[in-house]
């Protein structure tokens, strides 16, 4: 079991016809613990129903809530969810709230010191408060994963490239990497130039890049290991690539091999995004039957 912190937004995502509790690292958080690791989140609320609700939840899904501050001047962290006609969503996140303004305490820096990785995203960096408070938590991590989550108009290229180079693993999709690597001159057509480009320019020896329902890419170690895919029926979307990101981790940190664990990842992934919402409960049992029906 390893020591996990979590960095960013903690939020509902509010759907036409319900609100589910989200946000990116918080999803990643979720997933983790559902796997045993210990993980802690490092975050920001507001006041009220809606902060109460978040931070009850974290604390009943075994994350450590030490370091969620409680801000009386900022709202808790909201989020439109619009759903197409495939499941595929687009969110309308609300700002300021809570979540973009973190504070570096004592407290924070001694978590992160003391874990065995540190997960972070984009969109936590929207702000020069929580940015500024990661930009220092980042110099003491010891592994550091990112998770490029970008949502216009809440990031630049020059925070991009400076989380990238502090990185030790990068978590792509398909088309952030496309976009990225193009804005850091790449001009290459395939995804495998693109994020071989992306390894050589931040000196990654670790990158994901998810594919939707084609599975994704691994870049571990000098080697790339495949998967590609699950037929599933999408739901939603929402989540999906956080809780992929999750299980992808915990397979890695556990030493697992990359090709089995990349496999693992896409599975879930799969799973997230054939249920409702960010965070289904998934059984490990469920999650080998989905992979192999037949060695069940």
């Amino acid at each position: 079991m390893s020591k996990i912190t979590c960095f960013g937004e903690v939020l509902w995502d509010v759907f036409p016809t319900q609100k589910k509790i989200g946000g990116a690292p918080l999803n990643v958080a979720s997933r983790l613990r559902s796997f045993n690791h210990d993980v802690t989140m490092i975050s920001a609320i507001g006041e009220g129903k809606s902060g109460a609700e978040l931070l009850q939840y974290i604390k009943d899904v075994g994350i450590d809530a030490s370091c969620i501050q409680v801000h009386n001047e900022y709202k808790t962290g909201k989020v439109k969810v619009m759903l197409n006609e495939k499941g595929s969503a687009s969110y309308d996140i609300k700002y300021p709230r809570a979540w973009d303004k973190i504070r570096l305490t004592e407290i924070n820096k001694g978590v992160v010191k003391n874990s065995d990785a540190f997960v972070f995203g984009s969109l936590a960096a929207r702000d020069d408060s929580s940015r500024s408070t990661l930009f220092k938590l980042i110099e003491l991590a010891n592994y550091k994963i990112f998770d490029l989550n970008l949502r216009p108009p809440y990031y630049t290229k020059e925070v991009l490239i400076h989380l990238m180079n502090k990185a030790d693993f990068i978590k792509f999709n398909d088309d952030e990497l496309y976009e990225v690597s193009k804005a850091m001159g790449s001009k290459f057509n395939s995804l495998e130039q693109n994020l071989m480009y992306i390894a050589n320019k931040t000196n990654t020896k670790h990158i994901c890049v998810t594919k939707g329902h084609h599975g994704a890419v691994l870049l571990y170690n000098d080697k790339l290991y495949y998967n590609s895919g699950f037929l599933i029926k999408v739901i939603d979307t929402v989540g999906a690539g956080d809780s992929f990101l999750g299980a992808l981790i915990s397979h890695l940190l556990n030493k697992i091999n990359p090709q089995e664990a990349i496999d693992f990842a896409c599975a879930v992934g799969a799973m997230v995004a054939q249920n409702e919402g960010a965070n289904p409960v998934l059984i490990k049992s469920d999650i080998d039957a989905f992979i192999n029906p037949y060695k069940v």
